[in-house]
């Protein structure tokens, strides 16, 4: 996640050298962001900032925010899944800022979503420069910290289950006859173009789905084989599994 959101930033206009540097402990990493990016500062250790976007294992994020409050950083904008501001508070000097945030991978070509909150010092301001980090790669929902689990539940988890069903229906068309490529086309633009129909009108999901859904057609009888295997009921479950599994993360 911190990679596709140092890309999207970077596609956004972010200068390379005068807006961001990366502290990758691991070399391999290092040396390809450094390929990916020229320009860039990638060091292995903490770079002397006050501002931070902490991107790491949730088992490694407090220790890693006491190298860097060592360092001088103050206020950090954390992307780290189910760790509270509160445990990343005490990681830091009394008065630092923490915000909490999830965004998704899709923040790599500029179109994620991400759920905001801040932690007990953030102030208007605090949380003014975190939407200007995480909006520049997308859109940006605050809400309360205790939301933060559902929703990685969602949108932090939810690019693979969209990509999960585009398999699947990938799948599908070669089984049908079409080629892979054909196939692949088909599903994508279908994809891409019921997320603007539901992005651009006012229209409801469930309406959207009812127009396409002709009594006795042929998306009726699809529809009706996608509810008889309780496809519906398995997305809520998996939901609630990633959500529980943030929460699980943050203990």
């Amino acid at each position: 996640m911190g990679s596709a959101l140092l890309t999207g930033l970077l596609a956004g206009g972010w200068a390379p050298v005068e807006d961001l540097a990366v502290s990758e402990p691991d070399q391999a990493q290092r040396r390809r962001l450094a390929d990916a990016h020229p320009g860039l500062t990638v060091v292995d250790g903490p770079i002397g900032v006050p501002d931070a976007v902490l991107a790491v294992k949730p088992e490694l994020a407090e220790a890693v925010l006491r190298t860097l409050a060592a360092a001088g950083v103050r206020r950090v904008l954390s992307i780290v899944a189910g760790v509270s501001a509160a445990r990343l508070e005490a990681a830091l000097d009394p008065g630092s800022v923490v915000v909490r945030a999830m965004p998704n991978t899709p923040s790599l070509i500029g179109a994620g979503v991400a759920g905001l909150s801040g932690g007990s010092m953030a102030t208007a301001g605090d949380l003014d420069w975190a939407e200007g980090i995480l909006g520049a790669v997308g859109t940006v929902v605050r809400l309360p910290e205790r939301q933060l689990d559902a929703v990685t539940g969602i949108s932090g988890s939810g690019p693979a289950y969209v990509f999960l069903v585009a398999e699947a229906m990938i799948e599908a068309g070669v089984t049908a006859g079409l080629t892979r490529e054909v196939s692949r086309q088909l599903v994508v633009g279908t994809i891409l173009g019921s997320a603007r129909m539901m992005a651009e009108t006012d229209e409801e999901p469930a309406d959207l789905r009812a127009a396409v859904t002709s009594p006795g057609g042929t998306t009726a009888a699809a529809v009706r084989t996608l509810e008889f295997k309780a496809v519906r009921s398995a997305f809520i479950e998996a939901v609630a599994a990633a959500t529980e599994r943030s929460r699980q993360m943050g203990r």
